[in-house]
């Protein structure tokens, strides 16, 4: 499946891209080559193959939750340019 000049200028207005027409024709190749390697993997008998969600094992890296000492209210206000009721106040905005 080919990917035309005039899809690849439709998918750039749609991502509000401003193309000049020599990278239109070298995305429009990069694409077809993609498209290339989906029918490549599309042509191959995966039936066997179990579906997954990674292809290696992911584990958290994060550091575990632990309960430390914060800011008191009055430390986290205190360069604050506007306060009210032990709030920032901050610019009313929108509609």
């Amino acid at each position: 499946m080919a990917i035309s000049e005039q899809q690849v200028r439709h998918v750039a207005m749609l991502a509000r891209l401003g193309l000049t027409d020599e990278q239109v024709s070298a995305l429009g190749g990069e694409l077809n080559s993609i498209l290339e390697q989906v029918d490549r993997i599309s042509a191959l008998d995966l039936s066997d193959v179990e579906p997954t969600a990674h292809a290696v094992p992911v584990t958290n890296v994060t550091r575990p939750d632990v309960v430390r000492p914060c800011l008191s209210r009055e430390d986290a206000l205190l360069n604050a340019p506007e306060q009210q009721d032990g709030a920032f106040l901050i610019p009313k905005f929108g509609g």
